[in-house]
């Protein structure tokens, strides 16, 4: 048995491949053989390989061999490089389920990429249509062969699926008014004050009314219960006003903190007179009419939530799971999900309607960054230099579907910890809710 483990093993290992010269170049070719490791198969071993140290254990106990220490340390070897395959096969990486999950979004992707194409057919559609075609004949093959890399498959959907999200209807005015895509300088704060409350409330969110033609209105939310929950947001109808803390309304939200409409986390923008924050204890996304006094809500599929994937670049900032942002013409969520291994995630989010339109993954993991905000139809990261600087180090254009990993955009703090980072389309200034403290900056592209 102990051989029969020792083969199975090695078969997962690296090959030896022998090279051929073909003019000025050596060409190799590779076997993707190398991935044919299904989960039943693993399993087998896995349960071969525990009855097998059973075994050991009992022979040991029952007489001593020259051979057994061999046995032990071979048994320990075996044991150390099927490790690997575990978190595989314990995450569902190589299973049947998630190969018909796969199909199933591709075959949503094709007919999304097929309705644009027939609607405005381009050699950019074409060619995707053409990808995604081979793509479902791959997933097929692997039905028929067992042999895959899904974790290799997932990473190529990813993309696909980001371009798919680009080649869908987005109005034209929403691009117009970004002359140029990517940001290139933050001012040192142009605004800083102590929030209206207390210092104490070191969570929150404020700023402006992020719709365009919108009324002048400045918002103020903190978070109490632990930096956790809220229920108010401080409204002022001049900018005048919310730096004297004067002449401003509470709104309340909820009737309380722990309300199921109560807001959770410091996620919270404000567009059209409407609150858009992450409801009580749940992955939906709330909207609060101030003028109704109405609020909807809708469920976010697959969003971590309850900590489960906070901002948390220097030190993790709790009940930061779910990123609502705001631009020219639509609500971005800004989430994580398990199938995306952590990653981000960006929604564009209707605000009337409250349906997601599109949806795009990144490969930026979530709790590597300690903010993020939307300028243009385009995610910005940030993380933390020091106590007195962050960077802007990432950018993911939607439009396009490209990520620039290569950024170094400074800017300034009064303190470590960041809870909300929002931009603003009217005044094209960033808001920041820093430990307390309130700071806005000029942007320039």
């Amino acid at each position: 048995m102990l051989s029969y483990l020792l083969v199975l093993t090695v078969t997962v290992e690296a090959q030896r491949i022998q090279g051929e010269q073909k003019d000025d170049s050596c060409v190799c070719k590779l076997s993707s053989s190398i991935w044919a490791f299904p989960t039943v198969r693993f399993e087998g071993v896995q349960n071969q390989l525990q009855t097998c140290e059973e075994n050991l254990i009992k022979f040991h106990n029952k007489d001593s061999n020259v051979q057994m220490p061999k046995m032990e340390l071979s048994l320990k070897n075996i044991k150390a490089r099927l490790k690997p395959f575990e978190y595989l096969d314990t995450n569902g990486l190589y299973n049947t389920l998630h190969l018909q999950q796969l199909m199933q979004e591709l075959d949503q992707m094709y007919y999304t990429a097929r309705d644009a194409h027939n609607k405005n057919p381009s050699k950019e559609t074409n060619d995707l249509l053409k990808e995604l075609t081979n793509a479902k004949e791959d997933v097929q093959n692997m039905y028929k062969n067992n042999i895959f890399n899904l974790e290799t498959m997932k990473s190529r959907l990813r993309d696909l699926n980001n371009r798919v999200q680009t080649c869908k209807t987005i109005p034209e005015d929403f691009r117009s008014t970004c002359h140029q895509r990517i940001m290139s300088n933050i001012s040192s704060p142009v605004v800083t004050k102590l929030n209206s409350i207390s210092k104490s409330y070191i969570s929150g969110a404020w700023g402006r009314d992020a719709k365009r033609d919108s009324k002048e209105r400045y918002w103020e939310h903190c978070l109490v219960s632990g930096n956790q929950h809220g229920s108010t947001v401080r409204m002022y109808n001049s900018y005048e006003d919310f730096m004297a803390n004067k002449n401003y309304k509470d709104e309340n939200i909820a009737s309380s903190y722990s309300h199921k409409n109560a807001v959770q986390g410091s996620g919270t923008i404000l567009y059209d007179n409407t609150v858009f924050y992450q409801c009580y204890s749940t992955a939906e996304i709330c909207s609060f009419n101030i003028t109704t006094q109405t609020t909807k809500r809708m469920k976010l599929d697959g969003a971590g939530i309850e900590n489960k994937f906070p901002f948390c670049y220097y030190s993790c900032r709790d009940w930061t799971d779910i990123d609502l942002e705001a631009d020219q013409n639509a609500v971005w969520v800004i989430y994580a999900t398990e199938e995306n291994h952590g990653n981000i995630v960006v929604s564009r989010l209707d605000p009337l309607s409250l349906n997601i339109t599109h949806t795009w993954k990144t490969h930026l993991f979530k709790r590597s960054v300690t903010s993020t905000f939307m300028v243009c139809g385009v995610l910005y990261a940030t993380r933390y230099v020091n106590t007195y600087q962050e960077e802007v180090f990432y950018a993911f254009d939607t439009t396009t579907g490209q990520e620039i990993n290569f950024l170094s955009l400074p800017f300034e703090k009064v303190s470590p910890g960041i809870a909300n980072l929002n931009y603003n389309p009217v005044d094209r200034r960033l808001y920041m809710y820093n430990d307390g403290y309130l700071l806005a900056y000029n942007t320039f592209n």
